[in-house]
């Protein structure tokens, strides 16, 4: 847990930043998605596998899933693991998740992934959820370098 996860002002709901995932986990993760693209969703799910609270690694398998469903899945795990961190963090269930903080991004992009995938399968009341969510976690929501999970 963060020595500082939830940010408190008297002009701004309440902010949370999720810690940085573990440098071996980081190191892992990168190797992974740098393997071949034919083995990469292995290496990857591999990953997942000795970390499954890794929400990078989550998020990542979703964008590499074999069809919409499978990618659905992925990138939904990683928003309810997401969510348990965030709690753990000090997170009430409001105020600002910003995608600005490396340690958010995982969590942000699960989320925009299962967006994505719920329009594509036709869930269109979750899709449009997850982007209200989106918003009102970080008002400047997209981010301009984009989260991976448009495909």
């Amino acid at each position: 847990m963060s020595d500082h996860p939830v940010q408190l002002t008297s002009t701004a709901p309440p902010e949370t930043v999720l810690d940085p995932e573990p440098d071996d986990l980081a190191r892992a993760l990168a190797h992974a998605l740098a393997t071949d693209v034919s083995s990469r969703r292995t290496a990857v799910a591999a990953v997942v596998a000795r970390w499954p609270r890794c929400l990078e690694a989550w998020a990542a398998l979703g964008d590499l899933g074999r069809d919409d469903v499978e990618r659905y899945a992925a990138y939904r795990v990683g928003y309810h693991r997401g969510l348990d961190r965030l709690r753990q963090s000090g997170w009430r269930g409001s105020g600002y998740v910003r995608w600005q903080h490396p340690g958010n991004r995982g969590f942000l992009h699960a989320l925009d992934g299962l967006r994505s995938m719920a329009e594509r399968i036709g869930e269109t009341d979750e899709a449009e959820r997850c982007a209200l969510f989106l918003r009102q976690l970080d008002p400047a929501w997209p981010p301009a370098e984009g989260t991976g999970a448009e495909g």
